[in-house]
Formats: structure tokens, C-alpha cells, sequence
């Protein structure tokens, strides 16, 4: 009984912290995308979400309301991820294996710091994009949308709020392959059922901007929903900084092609 009520004392703290406002008892969810609460943490729509969470400027090993993921559950260390996106998907990695479909984690949560590691070393050529070392662009808006293509700006990422897992591979080559053909088939017809959604759908009409294709990225909705329409009403291209490269983000409109240039039965109504 003890442990229970650490429990329920310790999830109550993770929620005052990850939110101020009022948190009320959830409501019956209708399905996984269009809810007035998250069923699982209460948070109603209209609460207001802690800016510093929403750009990623937390320690997410620090933060109560995320957890680490189990060594069996991914291929690195040290990787973290908000509890229920992790126990969702932990439900689906149990409902793929009776189908022979093995699922892993390769990336979660990257806070602030992490991304801006990664953004910096591609922006100043320690890291190549594609077969490109970009310090031979001259242009910096033209050198972002290099990096645009399949890497985010520091504060604009969806991986900053422990709701988004890369799966399996980085790789559009692996998604090619049969086993990676049968495992994104089962994803498009079951992840829904687990809460999540391709946020990187392919570019067309319905999503004409944003990232390329990611096959492997999907985001947990009942909690990235709320942060996607915070994060819209919240955040400017003035919070967006700190980096190299960052004056470039009101010249792109970072937020309106990027942030929101997501598969549109990703945002949470």
C-alpha cells in the first residue's frame, strides 16, 4: 500500500510540474486523436504549458514525469521518454511481436542541448548533410533548409517533449527493405490503436511543407497534440535561439512550415 501511495503522490508531482493551471478529472476518450483530455494525464486542452518545456530547455532525466528506457527497448543509452509514451509503447511492442514484427527505439527524447549538438555540427561542417559539407553555402537561409530536410532547429523539435520515438532505423534504405516494408505496414494499421501517428508523412498537397518522409518517426498524440497546439499558441520566432544559424528562422517561418507542417491527423482538435 505504501508503494501505491508514493506512486500516486510522485504522478501528481510530475503533473504540477510538467503544467501549471487546473488539471481536472479526464474525460471518456473517444479515440486517440481528438479528445478534450488526455485520459491518462488530465490535461485539459486550455492549459498553459511551461515555455522552457515546450522548446526542450529542461533535463528530461531531472523531469518526473519522464522515464528511462529499458536497454531491451532500444539500441542506446541513456534514452528517455515521458512515461506514457513509454508504457504505449511498450503495449504496441508486445502486440507487434505476436506478429513477428520487432520493434526498437533508436532515438527519444533530445532536449535542447542535444539537438543544438547536433544542428551545430551539421550548420559548421563537423557533420556532412547528405554528401554536402555546408560551410560551402554561403547562403544561411539556403544552409538551414539543408538541414531542414530531415533535422530540426533547436526549439522547434518534437523529440524535445518525450512524446516522439524514431523506430527500428533512421534509414529510408531499411523502410525499403521486406522486413522494413512489413514492419511500416504494421505500423500504419496499429500504431493509431496504441496513440500514436506518422507526424513526416510523404510531401503532397495535404502537407506541402515541412520535413521529408520519416517512416520511423512517430509521435504519441494524446500528449503531443496538446503540446503541438501549445507550442502554436506559445512560441515565436523571438524564443527560437541560441544557436548557430537561428536569425534564419523568421526568414523560413520555422514554426508555420515546420513545427505545423506535420501529417494533419497528427494534430489533436
Amino acid at each position: 500500500m505504501k508503494n501505491i501511495h508514493l506512486f500516486s503522490l510522485l504522478s501528481l508531482f510530475a503533473l504540477l510540474v510538467f503544467c501549471c493551471g487546473n488539471i481536472n478529472n479526464p474525460g471518456e476518450y473517444t479515440n486517440h486523436y481528438s479528445s478534450d483530455y488526455d485520459n491518462t494525464t488530465g490535461i485539459k486542452n486550455d492549459t498553459v504549458i511551461d515555455k522552457n518545456y515546450l522548446l526542450g530547455k529542461f533535463s528530461p532525466e531531472q523531469h518526473p514525469g519522464f522515464i528511462k528506457i529499458d536497454p531491451s527497448h532500444t539500441t542506446k543509452q541513456n534514452i528517455y521518454l515521458r512515461k506514457e509514451a513509454y508504457e504505449a509503447f511498450v503495449r504496441m511492442k508486445n502486440s507487434a511481436k505476436k506478429e513477428n514484427i520487432s520493434l526498437t527505439i533508436v532515438s527519444g527524447t533530445r532536449n535542447f542541448d542535444s539537438q543544438k549538438s547536433i544542428w551545430e555540427a551539421k550548420w559548421n561542417g563537423q557533420r556532412k548533410v547528405e554528401v554536402y559539407d555546408l560551410t560551402t553555402i554561403q547562403d544561411p537561409v539556403e544552409r538551414a533548409r539543408m538541414i531542414l530536410r530531415y533535422s530540426s532547429m533547436p526549439g522547434t523539435s518534437r523529440h524535445h517533449w518525450g512524446t516522439d520515438i524514431d523506430i527500428n532505423s533512421v534509414s529510408p534504405a531499411y523502410f525499403e527493405s521486406e522486413q522494413g516494408k512489413k514492419t511500416y505496414t504494421w505500423l500504419v494499421a496499429h500504431a493509431p490503436d496504441f496513440g500514436f501517428c506518422q507526424t513526416y508523412t510523404p510531401k503532397d498537397s495535404l502537407r506541402p511543407t515541412g520535413y521529408e518522409e520519416e517512416q520511423w518517426h512517430w509521435s504519441y498524440i494524446p500528449i503531443a497534440g496538446l503540446l503541438t497546439t501549445q507550442y502554436q499558441k506559445q512560441i515565436t520566432h523571438d524564443d527560437i535561439n541560441g544557436f548557430d544559424g537561428a536569425e534564419t528562422a523568421t526568414d523560413i517561418d520555422v514554426i508555420k512550415n515546420y513545427v505545423m507542417g506535420i501529417n494533419k491527423t497528427c494534430i489533436q482538435h
